[in-house]
């Protein structure tokens, strides 16, 4: 075992700050099968890593979306998954993935006094539409319905993004370094990673990996993944890292939170990567702040707060 954990030669701490490029998948799965470790089926303790997001949008730092500290955020992340790979049993990952036409685009929305469309950061309210500043351009009444909903039910309010993850696009793709690694960790720990999509429902917005903010009664898959939510729940350690640490990491987190309730011995078992997630960076909202007020209730529900370098017990 090196520096690196159980990492193939393959592997160079460097790769999470390239440019985007094509994943050695091949040769990672002959490492892996080289590797020399046991099956994750034979783990006495089972761990789970739920990881959120972490596509190229979001990482580099060309994308469409890229969150400020992403790539230090993978590095410390793709070190600790070497280093514990022997002990990690099943990875989920989710893949944010978008069309064009989303309720959270620019297209969605008019100013009807000049026929501009709002720019990316800017937040639409109830009372925005009520006053006219803003009106969509589609789905006139679950619009507004929406807005109301997403204020009462998510205690927020819409953001417009600019447009990220699109599916078929190279943004939509885990970053390569991170696809590397999962594909390796599958052939030596004879294990299969499970992929989330989420986000394709057209009128809601989808941060969490387990159900849209406010779900589509027309969409079934933008309820709330029950059967997600136990599969993950069964395992001994839960382990949550990816991008972005103010919306798709936070939703992920509040989510499975939210699931368990009062339990302090399962509220235990989750642990939040922290140096292994980023904020947005928004022009005057401190998402980062947000974030950080959030996770300190998580915490003093029994969460751990949790670092790259904290030794596994």
């Amino acid at each position: 075992m090196t520096d690196q954990g159980h990492a193939p030669d393959l592997f160079s701490a460097d790769d999470a700050y390239h440019v985007p490029y094509a994943a050695r998948m091949d040769a990672f799965m002959q490492a892996g099968l080289a590797a020399g470790l046991t099956p994750a089926r034979d783990d006495a303790e089972t761990l789970a890593l739920v990881l959120v997001d972490a596509q190229h949008d979001f990482i580099d730092p060309a994308g469409m979306l890229a969150v400020p500290g992403a790539q230090d955020d993978l590095a410390r992340l793709l070190g600790w998954f070497y280093r514990y790979a022997d002990r990690v049993t099943q990875v989920y990952a989710s893949l944010d993935t978008h069309l064009p036409s989303h309720i959270f685009y620019s297209a969605w929305w008019i100013d009807p006094r000049t026929g501009q469309h709002p720019q990316p950061f800017t937040a639409i309210t109830v009372e925005d539409v009520a006053r006219g500043v803003w009106a969509p351009t589609v789905e006139l009444e679950w619009s507004a319905r929406y807005l109301s909903a997403l204020r009462e039910q998510a205690r927020k309010d819409l953001m417009i993004w600019p447009a990220h993850t699109m599916e078929g696009t190279l943004g939509h793709m885990l970053s390569a370094p991170l696809s590397e690694a999962i594909a390796w960790h599958s052939a030596a720990r004879q294990t299969q990673p499970i992929y989330i999509s989420k986000g394709r429902t057209a009128r809601t917005e989808f941060y969490g990996m387990f159900g849209a903010e406010v779900p589509d009664p027309a969409d079934a898959s933008s309820s709330l993944n029950t059967p997600l939510l136990d599969a993950v729940l069964r395992h001994d350690r839960i382990y949550i890292a990816g991008e972005a640490k103010s919306h798709c990491v936070l939703e992920t987190a509040r989510q499975l939170v939210a699931y368990v309730g009062d339990d302090p011995q399962t509220l235990g078992r989750i642990h939040l990567l922290r140096d292994c997630m980023s904020a947005v960076a928004h022009p005057s909202i401190d998402f980062d702040a947000l974030a950080e007020a959030k996770f300190a209730q998580m915490a003093q529900r029994g969460v751990w707060l949790v670092t790259s370098a904290d030794a596994l017990e």
